[in-house]
């Protein structure tokens, strides 16, 4: 399937700008440094980022995949090796990680600037995927959605295999009837790392893992930005207005320098159930064995080798 059959452009942002905080001591135990975890090969198979990569281009042509990580990152051979096949400017650089919240509006600010109505999808660099051809399948689903509604936002949610006390719950809410996706909701909260009990309790009532797995229209996106942190939409419309230009990298690293460290989902994500426009939804992905690879166990899980990917949904 190609874009001739979409009215829209589909592109995507691939997260690769965290420094593995929480994974360090495993990573120099493993390899003698600290290089950031979603570079690192613990399957032998390639990174969690060339998976990532592999994943998102299975929908999304890699001249329309733009890939956020921090300038400190080009201290490691790895990172230049990884990142050295990505088509020119699709790497978008971080003068630091100033957490989730700028790591999505930088780049999706370079992304605006040249597909300013794109149907947009997040994916973070350190998951752990099983089937991964049915989870892109949903993804798949999930821009549809995007492109026929542009005030839909999607969120992707797994259903729990147990009741995880280290990860983030998305509580569906009422249906959001849509003709081809019934089991679409809308989202009714969300609860970040509860206590055991609470997640049994949740994975009862239907509770799903968040992914943070996302889609949405780059212009409903900025919309609703202007209007929950304009300070912050400010910055990065400074930053945008600056692209291409001699002075963008001094006016990016003036901007971070005044950044505070902003999480996207607790400063927009968690504030939109209560808004009309972006409708924040959950599409349920069942089936699927998914890690965020927070902790060593869940790493552990994802140095099995891995199945090649299905064939691409579009080129």
């Amino acid at each position: 399937m190609g874009d001739s059959s979409r009215s829209l452009i589909r592109c995507g942002i691939v997260l690769a700008a965290g420094d593995g905080r929480r994974l360090r001591s495993f990573v120099r135990r493993l390899r003698g440094d600290d290089l950031p975890k979603q570079y690192v090969d613990f399957s032998g198979t390639g990174s969690m980022l060339d998976h990532t990569f592999r994943r998102a281009e299975t929908l999304i042509a890699p001249q329309r995949l733009f890939t956020v990580v921090s300038r400190d990152h080009f201290e490691y051979p790895e990172v230049w090796r990884q990142l050295a096949d990505r088509p020119g400017g699709r790497v978008v650089v971080q003068p630091e990680n100033k957490e989730t919240g700028p790591g999505v509006l930088l780049p999706l600010a370079h992304l605006s600037a040249r597909y300013p109505d794109a149907a947009v999808v997040v994916f973070p660099s350190d998951h752990y995927l099983a089937e991964e051809d049915v989870f892109m399948a949903h993804v798949d689903m999930a821009c549809r959605v995007v492109e026929r509604r542009p005030g839909r936002m999607v969120l992707l949610g797994v259903e729990p295999t147990a009741p995880e006390t280290d990860y983030g719950y998305i509580l569906p809410g009422r249906p959001a009837h849509h003709p081809a996706l019934t089991e679409l909701h809308h989202v009714a909260g969300f609860i970040e790392k509860p206590e055991a009990d609470h997640a049994e309790a949740l994975v009862q009532r239907g509770g799903l893992w968040n992914t943070f797995v996302m889609v949405f229209r780059a212009k409903t996106m900025w919309n609703f930005v202007r209007e929950a942190a304009p300070e912050l939409s400010g910055a990065f419309q400074r930053i945008a207005g600056a692209i291409g230009t001699r002075g963008e990298r001094s006016v990016v690293d003036e901007v971070y320098h005044r950044l505070e460290p902003l999480n996207f989902s607790r400063t927009f994500l968690h504030r939109l159930p209560a808004h009309r426009r972006p409708s924040l939804t959950v599409l349920p992905v069942r089936g699927v064995a998914w890690s965020d690879c927070g902790a060593e166990p869940r790493i552990m899980t994802a140095m099995r080798v891995r199945e090649p990917l299905a064939q691409p949904l579009c080129a």
